[in-house]
């Protein structure tokens, strides 16, 4: 699923991303290099918001221990505020699902970017939905698909796991 978000983003070498749910660090790694490959004249950069404190140094020791501490800053958080800190992103990628397309992360989408999401309950199915910022500023939502994603918990998300 990882090589399929980052291909409905099309990111591109000097791209800035927004990953929602570091986990151990792994899709982050995918999309570091293809914004910051090695060698690469104008590198991107990934930041990547986790909530989970145990889970944010999981990430930055894998990152750091690949090679990646350069092209990838993880940020403890609730991760459906987005990092206002760093917008406007090209791309944004949510690893969990949420009852609906958190606004904030809709707000930080740079123009012509585009946000990969599951939206739908805490259960066992849910749609992958593809948001693009136009360059216009408007914004459409196209689904891509059924996907089963753990809960996206915080602010715009669910509660906690197991309750609504």
């Amino acid at each position: 699923m990882a090589f399929i978000m980052c291909e409905l983003l099309e990111l591109k070498e000097g791209e800035k991303v927004l990953e929602i749910g570091s986990g151990s660090g792994y899709h982050a790694a995918i999309c570091a290099e293809l914004v910051a490959p090695s060698g690469a004249k104008n590198p991107g950069h990934v930041f990547t918001v986790e909530r989970i404190p145990e889970l944010v140094e999981f990430a930055r020791e894998n990152l750091a221990n690949s090679g990646y501490s350069d092209s990838v800053t993880v940020i403890l958080g609730d991760g459906t505020l987005g990092y206002p800190e760093e917008e406007p992103y090209n791309g944004i990628l949510v690893t969990a699902a949420g009852p609906k397309v958190p606004p904030p992360l809709v707000d930080q989408l740079s123009l012509g970017g585009k946000l990969v999401i599951p939206v739908g309950g805490q259960g066992m199915y849910q749609e992958l939905m593809l948001v693009e910022k136009q360059k216009s500023g408007k914004v459409i939502q196209k689904n891509v698909g059924g996907v089963a994603f753990v809960p996206l918990v915080g602010k715009y998300g669910f509660e906690e796991f197991g309750r609504y």
